[in-house]
């Protein structure tokens, strides 16, 4: 398998439409040069989104491969995240929120970012050549302001820290581990990487508004965990604390690759 794309659902049945007319049109243009499969993870939806899912895709034939994983109860995105990269058999791993607020057919544009000497693309939209539309105040004054924190501990030149619309390389899911089952997951997946030395590209893109349903995320429990996890990576930082990394395999140097690729300097 060259490509698995990971999507995690819960209580999505307002976005299976979009998924059906503008993922799955994607999916397809991938599958014409590569092999895909596609991981949905419904995590314990109690709005149909599981059977709107089998209803949608579950037919599904080559050129691409479908797969619905299921939690019986709600566990959080990480939860989600952690089921479908374990279930994921391709070489590269995207992974991509449900909602679309990140342009589907931007996938293969993704995924050219990730060059031999790149291990990890993220979506950014803070790069100065990304952006955002309509997103809520609020939520922006979150992201963009941890995003800032995590760039003074970990690496400057990487300007978005908490997007879910990424690629990795198959080396990177297996070695880096995570812990966190929220909102926090991502990010915490991503800072370990690099703290460990994998390679990071950012991907500048749009931040959309949210066009179906509503968000899932629990701001104040979100802050809390960002909270709890900056203060451990300014101990590891620090050398005062361990964020429980696997080390790398001997042999493999952090190379800074081309702009605007970003390589971690931990």
């Amino acid at each position: 398998m060259d490509v698995s794309i990971v999507v995690p659902c819960y209580n999505e049945t307002e976005s299976i439409p979009k998924l059906r007319q503008e993922f799955w049109p994607a999916a397809l243009a991938l599958a014409a040069s590569r092999s895909v499969e596609v991981i949905f993870v419904d995590d314990g939806s109690r709005d149909g989104t599981a059977p709107a899912l089998e209803e949608a895709f579950g037919g599904a034939s080559a050129p691409v491969a479908v797969r619905i994983e299921r939690h019986p109860v709600n566990r959080g995105l990480g939860a989600a995240m952690r089921t479908g990269l374990a279930a994921a058999r391709g070489d590269l791993v995207v992974t991509t929120d449900c909602d679309g607020t990140y342009t589907f057919a931007e996938i293969p544009d993704l995924l050219a970012y990730l060059t031999p000497d790149v291990d990890i693309v993220t979506a950014s939209p803070y790069h100065p050549a990304g952006g955002v539309g309509g997103v809520p105040a609020y939520r922006l004054l979150f992201s963009r302001g941890s995003s800032l924190i995590y760039r003074s501990l970990v690496d400057w030149r990487l300007h978005t820290y908490t997007s879910l619309f990424r690629a990795y390389r198959r080396q990177v899911i297996e070695e880096v581990s995570f812990e966190s089952d929220g909102f926090l997951a991502g990010t915490e997946l991503l800072v370990k990487a690099m703290l460990l030395g994998y390679r990071v590209a950012e991907y500048p893109t749009v931040l959309h508004a949210r066009q179906a349903g509503v968000s899932k995320a629990k701001l104040a429990r979100t802050i809390q965990a960002h909270l709890a996890f900056l203060a451990r990576v300014l101990g590891h930082r620090l050398n005062l604390a361990n964020l429980g990394t696997r080390r790398r395999p001997v042999g493999r140097q952090c190379v800074a690759p081309a702009e605007p690729a970003v390589s971690s300097h931990g």
